[in-house]
């Protein structure tokens, strides 16, 4: 068999609701097998349709554990569920762990859900570099709901804000010098934020430092923003029409240092992340412009190992869904996604081919060689591989 008929074959039991072949594709995907591609090109007009959630956060946040209640509350909705849990790779032996699955007992024999471990194999940004091919192909299977879990995140590691249509930021009490929360960049992708591990000392005050940060990125007209609150409860008071992204921030300022534990320079120093924080949050969530209708973020307190505000959190995560499409934002991200994804695949497809050429004719030996020994300088020795390879 050719390899467009093995991808052909596979595909067809796939799409027919064979999990064997889903596992076989995704490993065919993972390990960057020939019939990989052809396998995706199949499977793209089938995609389109699942509700993709990252779920991200520091290690040690229960992640793994939420995701794991979280697909149980989902379940019980009558909603399929797919897990993408990525592990971390040890940077010696190239293994992982995939210590996911122990904390995901409860849903693993449950034939709505279906989990799959993923090595970041040293991809930063928090995911694998198949983990955007791996949930194509369990959105064509058919899932409702992909659960996409990252690795330990820090501030970089926000590449799940360009996957998922919704993220999840799951904080925990305690993280640490509130002003190094504030700058961290996990902290301006959320749409969604739980504080998990919330009958912990301390959880109150994380909250309130979150919604802080979230209120300077959310100054529009009052009635305008969309506040999704609990029930009976009020929406949170936003800022006048005139107000800009940096607007309050003294104010802030004096809310975060009550203990009086942190020095001017620190302060005159946080001053400028809270306002650059809260300029993405506006640019996320379609504040920027005053006039836009826009999603406020909440922040809500989850015990996952005992299950307390998952049901919260997946009402939530099924509102800013309903929001994306209501305000035309899923067409717009799916038509964002596509350049994404194609350009991508140029870069990728155009540097493999162009390498493979100087590889080939010892260019590319010679250059390195050259570049490692001081005679010629990287970007001369790029600039040549492209001048005599690119393209032919």
């Amino acid at each position: 068999m050719t390899v467009q008929q093995r991808a052909a074959e596979l595909f067809a039991r796939l799409a027919a609701g064979d999990r064997r072949a889903l596992a076989r594709g995704i490993t065919w995907v993972e390990n960057g097998a020939e019939e990989a591609t052809a396998l995706m090109r199949l499977a793209y007009p089938r995609t389109g349709r699942a509700h993709v959630v990252g779920i991200t956060g520091p290690p040690g946040a229960g992640k793994s554990t939420l995701v794991d209640r979280l697909a149980m509350e989902l379940r019980s909705r009558g909603q399929t569920v797919a897990i993408v849990a990525v592990d971390p790779t040890s940077p010696f032996s190239g293994g992982a762990i995939l210590g996911d699955r122990i904390r995901m007992q409860r849903t693993l024999t449950d034939p709505g859900v279906f989990m799959r471990s993923l090595a970041a194999r040293g991809h930063l940004g928090g995911l694998s570099p198949a983990t955007g091919e791996v949930v194509g192909l369990l959105d064509a299977f058919g899932f409702d709901v992909i659960l996409v879990e990252t690795v330990g995140a820090g501030q970089s590691e926000v590449e799940i804000m360009a996957l998922a249509h919704t993220t999840c930021v799951v904080v925990i009490p305690g993280m640490g010098d509130e002003i190094q929360a504030i700058k961290a960049g996990i902290l301006e992708i959320g749409d969604v934020f739980a504080c998990n591990k919330a009958d912990r000392e301390g959880a109150e005050r994380t909250v309130s430092e979150i919604e802080m940060m979230l209120d300077l990125g959310h100054m529009g007209k009052p009635g305008i923003n969309r506040w999704p609150v609990e029930p009976g409860g009020a929406p949170p008071k936003a800022a006048g029409a005139g107000a800009g992204a940096g607007a309050g921030v003294g104010d802030a300022l004096r809310r975060l240092d009550r203990t009086g534990h942190h020095s001017a320079e620190e302060l005159a120093g946080a001053a400028g992340h809270m306002t650059h924080a809260a300029a993405h949050v506006a640019a996320r969530h379609g504040t920027a412009n005053p006039g836009d209708v826009s999603w406020r973020p909440p922040v809500l307190k989850t015990v996952a190992k005992d299950g307390q505000g998952v049901s919260a959190l997946a009402d939530r995560l099924a509102e800013h869904l309903a929001f994306l499409k209501e305000t035309g934002r899923w067409e717009a991200r799916r038509e964002q996604d596509a350049a994404l994804r194609v350009q991508a695949l140029v870069s990728e497809w155009v540097a493999r081919a162009t390498l493979a050429r100087a590889r080939a004719t010892g260019d590319y030996e010679r250059l390195v060689r050259q570049v490692a020994e001081r005679q010629l300088d990287p970007y001369s020795a790029a600039d040549e591989i492209l001048k005599n390879h690119w393209g032919r």
